[in-house]
C-alpha cells in the first residue's frame, strides 16, 4: 500500500503493559513498556490479579503518552490491534476492553492478534527484508516451539515443549539459585563465568535414544533437567559441599542452549528451510543466540534475530502482525472474546 497506515497496538496478555505506534508493519514510532518485575519479584512470579489492576492503572496513560511521542492524532490510525491470548484471561481482557473501546469511538477498524505469532512476527518487523518460509525457534517463559512460518497468517508448529517451558525453567532454577526473579537473565549473565562441564545435566528428548525420525522429534522436556539440577544443589547443600553458583549456571544453560539448538538445526535440515530465526523473552539469552548464529553460519544459513526489545513482550509486534492482517482483510468484531489458549498457526477458539 502507497499510503501510510498507522497501527496503535497494544499488549497486556502477561505482567507487561505496553502501547505502540507502527506504520506499514515495520517503522515504530513509540514502543512504550511498563514493566511490573519489581510488583511481582516478592511473590517469586506474576499474580495474575495484580497484573490485572496493574494493566488498568497505566493502560489509558501509557495509550496518552505512546500518541503523543508518535505525534500522531486519532486521525491517522489505520486500526487498533490487541492481543488476543493466549495469555492470563483478566490481563488479556484489560488490553483487549481498551482496544475496543477505541475501536468503536473513533470507527476505526479492531485487530485480534495472537501474541506467540507476533513474537515470531517481531523478526519480519525488526527486518522487512526476511521473507518467508522460514523455521522460528519460539522460547519464551510459557512456550517452546518450533515453528514453520509460511506468512503472517500461516504458521505451523512442528515441535513443541511436553512440560516445563525453557523459560520456566530458567526462573525456576534461578528461584533454586536464589537469584531472584525472574531468574533467565541472571542465570545468563552469570554462565559465562562458570564452568559449562562442571555438571553433566540431562539433555531431554534427545541423543541416541529419541531417533530423529520419530513422530516427536522436535518435542522438547526441561521437566528432567529442573529437577536434575534440583537434586545436586540440595545435595550439595545437604552435605556442605561448596559450589560456584557460576558453575551451575554455565551447566544449565549449556544443556538447554544444547536442546534447544540441536533441535532447530534438525529441523531445518528435515523441512529443507535455510532460514532460521528465534523469538520469545528467552530469545534475548546471548548464550542462545550465539549458538544458534554459529550453528547457522556453518550450514551457509540466514539467521535473524529481533534486537533485544522485541523478543521480550511489547506492542510494536502487535502493531506490525497487526498491520499484516489488517492489510489482507481481518477485520474483528467488537464482542470478540479473550482466548487463554491459542496455539500458534490454529483459528482463535470458538466462545
Amino acid at each position: 500500500m502507497s499510503d501510510p497506515a498507522w497501527i496503535l497496538g497494544i499488549e497486556s496478555s502477561c505482567d507487561e503493559t505496553s502501547i505502540a505506534l507502527v506504520r506499514n508493519g515495520h517503522e515504530i514510532r513509540s514502543n512504550l513498556i511498563s514493566s511490573q518485575v519489581d510488583l511481582h519479584a516478592r511473590y517469586g512470579g506474576v499474580v495474575p490479579e495484580v497484573a490485572s489492576r496493574r494493566h488498568i492503572e497505566v493502560i489509558s496513560p501509557l495509550v496518552a503518552e505512546a500518541m503523543a511521542q508518535a505525534q500522531l492524532g486519532w486521525e491517522d490510525l489505520a486500526a487498533v490491534a490487541t492481543t488476543r491470548g493466549p495469555g492470563l484471561a483478566g490481563a488479556l481482557l484489560v488490553g483487549m476492553m481498551a482496544a475496543k473501546a477505541i475501536s468503536w469511538a473513533r470507527g476505526i477498524p479492531l485487530i485480534g492478534v495472537n501474541h506467540l505469532a507476533a513474537h515470531i512476527w517481531a523478526n519480519k518487523v525488526a527486518d522487512p527484508q526476511l521473507e518467508p518460509p522460514f523455521l522460528c525457534l519460539l522460547v519464551s517463559g510459557g512456550h517452546t516451539s518450533l515453528v514453520i512460518v509460511r506468512g503472517p497468517d500461516d504458521m505451523l508448529e512442528i515441535g513443541r515443549t511436553r512440560d516445563d517451558a525453557a523459560g520456566e525453567a530458567y526462573d525456576k532454577i534461578g528461584r533454586l539459585l536464589d537469584l531472584g526473579y525472574p531468574g533467565g537473565p541472571v542465570i545468563d549473565r552469570l554462565a559465562p563465568g562458570g564452568d559449562p562441564r562442571a555438571f553433566d545435566f540431562p539433555r531431554g528428548l534427545a541423543g541416541p535414544g529419541h531417533p530423529a525420525d520419530s513422530a516427536d522429534a522436535f518435542d522438547f522436556s526441561f521437566s528432567g533437567l529442573k529437577t536434575a539440577v534440583r537434586r545436586v544443589v540440595e545435595r550439595h547443600r545437604l552435605s556442605g559441599i561448596p559450589f560456584r553458583v557460576e558453575d551451575v549456571a554455565a551447566s544449565f544453560q549449556a544443556a538447554v542452549v544444547d536442546v534447544l539448538a540441536q533441535k532447530t538445526v534438525a529441523a531445518a535440515r528435515a523441512h529443507g528451510l535455510e532460514v532460521v530465526a528465534i523469538a520469545g523473552g528467552v530469545a534475548a539469552n546471548r548464550g542462545l543466540r550465539s549458538r544458534l548464529e554459529r550453528e547457522c553460519a556453518a550450514s551457509g544459513w540466514r539467521f535473524s534475530c529481533p534486537p533485544f526489545e522485541l523478543c521480550t513482550d511489547n506492542a510494536a509486534m502487535i502493531a506490525g502482525l497487526g498491520y499484516e492482517l489488517w492489510a489482507r482483510g481481518q477485520r474483528d468484531s467488537l464482542d470478540m472474546a479473550a482466548t487463554s489458549r491459542w496455539p500458534v498457526g490454529t483459528a482463535p477458539p470458538s466462545p
